[in-house]
């Protein structure tokens, strides 16, 4: 498997406080890596950084291959539509129905007919199991619901990079299940490259290939779902066994 997205000796600093120094960082074809961390750390901005959103201060991010801060806009456009991104917050059109919100994309940035579009839209629904939510919106149907509608407008234009923003974020143990579950199948049928962050250690052991925790302005590469568990380092066992006391206790966030 060849390298789709890496870091180079990368540093984020906002304000004068510095978020991630001296990242590095390889991230292959196919693979499902999952970020992981104490809250404030640095995930979302590793995961934008990984991503091209955020532009770091020092380093290099290379994404399939190409230094991103080389690019044109023009070049960068491409890449771009091989990548899609599921916020935090579904960012989701309120003022649209259900499946209005994914040919929102489709329309936008291809060349397909209404017709195309239409249908290509009606699948993603039926993919992500909320095909009689079609004629809703947003707030018509769960959170559950929005994140699997998330999840399907992300998917449209058949992304081969996909960056989930915690996933699970509010919703109860069985909907996170079924949602992580999802998202790994829709993965091996697309044969796609996940990155994803998430604060659930169960959803990070049932997604990931391999796990990195952000912590102190560092990125750990833990290793497997069983090499994290088993980590030596103490601030990585505290926050994967969830225990009260060790090294984060005292942490505040950035």
């Amino acid at each position: 498997m060849g390298s789709v997205l890496r870091l180079q000796n990368v540093s984020v600093t906002f304000d004068s406080q510095v978020v991630l120094r001296s990242v590095n960082l390889d991230i292959k074809s196919g693979e499902a890596f999952v970020i992981i961390g104490p809250s404030g750390q640095g995930k979302t901005t590793l995961l934008k950084t990984l991503s091209g959103l955020v532009t770091p201060q020092n380093g290099e991010v290379f994404i399939e291959q190409n230094q991103w801060s080389t690019l044109s806009s023009k070049d960068k456009l491409p890449l771009l539509k091989k990548m899609g991104i599921l916020f935090q917050k579904n960012a989701l059109f309120d003022s649209l129905t259900c499946i209005e919100n994914i040919c929102f994309p489709l329309r936008e940035t291809t060349r397909l007919s209404e017709w195309e579009i239409t249908k290509k839209a009606e699948s993603f629904l039926d993919a992500v199991g909320i095909p009689h939510a079609r004629d809703l919106y947003p707030d018509e149907i769960s959170g559950g619901m929005q994140k699997r509608l998330g999840i399907a407008r992300a998917l449209a234009l058949d992304p081969q990079i996909i960056f989930y923003d915690d996933p699970t974020a509010g919703l109860d143990p069985i909907t996170s299940k079924k949602i992580i579950t999802l998202i790994k199948t829709l993965q091996q049928q697309n044969n796609s490259t996940i990155v994803a962050v998430t604060n659930d250690m169960n959803r990070a052991y049932q997604m990931a290939d391999r796990i990195a925790m952000v912590v102190n302005e560092e990125v750990i590469i833990t290793g497997s779902p069983k090499e994290t568990e088993n980590h030596a380092d103490p601030r990585v066992r505290q926050f994967v066994r969830g225990l009260l006391e060790g090294p984060l206790t005292a942490l505040d966030p950035v």
